[in-house]
């Protein structure tokens, strides 16, 4: 984190401590995802690949269904409302997998703010439909080419754009990682999953799911989930994160299960490193889950073992994505189908009166191409499934 950014940053969580004690604030935060985010977001039993599992009940907490198709706008509008508050008329943010850049081009034209966005040339490949969505939203995308092309080096343009304007401009950051409030705003605008997640299963079933499974990149779907569970002891919690092209190899984005703790875009928690200490380079097929460290709460979690973080490599997600796409006619997010994939292991190991709870983070429209890529299907080419 830039130290010309401390007095900004600490003026961030000076108006978040202020606007969270405001009934006011709070009661706009609410509307906004009742009236504009189409929350709350459904539970859906999903009964087809339940059965062909022949183990536990699998439950999907729909943040697919979400107004831009993911869970990122449960927290951009919550950000974007403190970002009016301060007064500034200017939004940046970063993005890997681009649903975060569309929710915050949206937050943007419902709210009146400029936007500009920050994302790695090689995401804008991948994600090249999402990127389009920004642009007709109005946003400024900016192509980032340096390092790995990737989410980490979007996030360090974003913080040096924000160097160059902080009088007027707002960091939208989109995880929950980085310097103090952010990790704890994040998670408070994000926890509305777990809240609903929690009504929802008391409703269906009468009690409390037996594992509650999410992808963790940087961790914002995750924490939002878990966070109203973890007093719940019964209930365990596991963090899926990208495990690329395996654990045993460098190709891999599982900073909870092979990083160390590091000091790093403002706060202290698990990083993916070099032999050398440095920030290493990561990978995974999914663009979201491209990010060398996790949320400091995630880390927590971890030590205290409370909760335990496993990897999906990209075979076992894609296979996850086909499964519920032809199970249940759901086409999930890639960042979402590493917590389906770790579903679908441990469903048929478990009883038929267990219960499992996967948060289906972000729905797969953006990830099409990729997918068809992947599976060679050299007939289809991105114009065709643009």
């Amino acid at each position: 984190m830039p130290v010309e950014l401390k007095s900004t940053v600490e003026e961030v969580a000076l108006a978040y401590a202020e606007a969270k004690k405001d009934v006011y604030f709070m009661d706009e935060f609410k509307g906004l995802l009742l009236e504009y985010a189409n929350r709350p977001s459904m539970l859906y039993y999903a009964k087809n690949l339940s059965e062909k599992l022949g183990g536990a009940k699998i439950y999907l907490k729909r943040e697919d269904l979400n107004h831009t198709g993911a869970h990122k706008v449960n927290n951009v509008l919550g950000q974007a409302l403190l970002a009016k508050r301060m007064g500034k008329i200017r939004l940046i943010a970063e993005t890997g997998a681009g649903q975060h850049g569309v929710a915050t081009a949206t937050a943007a034209v419902l709210l009146g703010l400029e936007c500009e966005i920050y994302m790695g040339s090689e995401d804008i490949q991948r994600q090249a439909l999402n990127v389009f969505r920004m642009e007709l939203l109005g946003a400024k995308v900016h192509a980032v080419s340096r390092g790995t092309k990737t989410l980490k080096d979007a996030v360090d343009a974003a913080l040096e754009a924000w160097v160059e304007r902080p009088n007027d401009t707002y960091y939208l950051l989109g995880s929950a990682v980085g310097p103090h409030p952010y990790p704890e705003m994040v998670r408070d605008f994000q926890k509305v999953i777990g809240q609903e997640a929690k009504e929802q299963m008391l409703q269906a079933e009468g009690r409390l799911p037996d594992l509650v499974i999410a992808c963790v990149g940087g961790g914002s779907n995750a924490i939002g989930i878990f966070h109203e569970f973890v007093p719940h002891k019964e209930v365990q919690l596991i963090g899926v994160e990208a495990g690329g092209l395996g654990l045993d190899t460098v190709d891999n984005a599982a900073a909870l299960s092979l990083g160390r703790p590091a000091t790093f875009h403002g706060m202290h928690t698990y990083f993916n490193l070099d032999i050398n200490d440095q920030i290493a380079p990561v990978y995974s097929l999914s663009a979201g889950l491209d990010y060398p460290g996790v949320g400091p709460e995630h880390a927590y979690l971890k030590e205290i073992n409370r909760a335990q973080y496993l990897a999906a490599t990209d075979q076992e997600a894609v296979a996850a994505f086909l499964e519920l796409a032809q199970s249940e006619g759901i086409i999930p997010a890639i960042e979402s189908s590493h917590a389906l994939a770790e579903a679908l292991k441990r469903a048929p190991k478990m009883s038929k009166g267990e219960i499992i709870l996967v948060n289906l983070s972000g729905r797969g429209d953006k990830d099409v191409a990729m997918i068809a890529r992947y599976l060679g299907r050299d007939d289809l080419d991105d114009a065709q499934l643009f």
